[in-house]
């Protein structure tokens, strides 16, 4: 079983930064992509930026030029959000997610249980 951890997450104002991580743990043989989806309320959840084992970003349109999506080198089971130039839309919860094989147990399409990031002044 894989377990994804977030951490992160608050209040800041509009215009200001943020950074959320994600730690994934459990019988994982590998993780092909891992990253990060957003949910605001009342809406569907989408995609805010992913990153794959070969280090390819995907990021979401509204994100683009605002937010950062990082590895950590030594150790391949974490993500980092740096996000910058927050907005008011930017307000939502936001999941970790994270793709891959299990040791002896096949794929896996693991969910983080949310962190809230609210923008308001």
């Amino acid at each position: 079983q894989v377990q994804l951890v977030e951490s992160g997450g608050g209040l800041v104002q509009p215009g200001g930064s943020l950074s959320l991580s994600c730690a994934a743990s459990g019988t994982i043989f590998s993780i092909d992509v891992m990253g990060w989806y957003r949910q605001a309320p009342g809406a569907e959840r989408e995609l805010v930026a992913m990153l794959n084992s070969g280090g390819g970003v995907t990021y979401g349109n509204s994100v683009k030029g605002r937010f950062t999506i990082s590895g950590d080198s030594a150790k391949k089971n974490i993500v980092y959000l740096q996000m910058s130039k927050l907005e008011r839309r930017d307000t939502a919860v936001y999941y970790c997610n994270a793709k891959g094989y299990a040791s002896g147990r096949g794929i896996f399409d693991a969910w983080g249980q949310g962190t809230l990031v609210t923008v308001s002044s």
